[in-house]
């Protein structure tokens, strides 16, 4: 299984992005998938979350500003992100797993990108 994360980059705050994560694998439309981040010096932390099914779940410090969504035709895994702000500066990860059941830490994915930048001006 191989993600590949990309549409990182500067951003003036209050601004949007769309990250994309394309998931190449036989079955890639069975796995949930979930954002992290990561900013300088900090644990990755959870974002987002969305089911084989389409359920999806939010970690609760993100104001509604975040929107994961999923293209199984495309096996590819959307996070869009409006009104950004300086903190939300970090390397963005899209991850796979095998079953939805437990997806908030990082130790419950088994598959990682690369991760892709987003800096956030101010």
């Amino acid at each position: 299984v191989q993600l590949q994360a990309s549409g990182g980059g500067l951003v003036q705050a209050g601004g949007s992005l769309r990250l994309s994560c394309v998931v190449s694998a036989p079955t890639a439309s069975s796995y949930t998938m979930g954002w992290f981040r990561q900013a300088p010096g900090k644990e990755r932390d959870f974002v987002a979350a969305v089911g084989s099914g389409g359920t999806t779940d939010y970690a609760d410090s993100l104001e509604g500003r975040f929107t994961i969504s999923r293209d199984n035709a495309k096996n590819t895994m959307y996070l869009e992100i409006t009104s950004l702000k300086p903190e939300d500066t970090a390397v963005y990860y899209c991850a796979a797993k095998r079953y939805y059941r437990g997806h908030h830490l990082s130790t419950q994915y088994h598959y990682w990108g690369q991760g892709t930048q987003v800096t956030v001006s101010s």
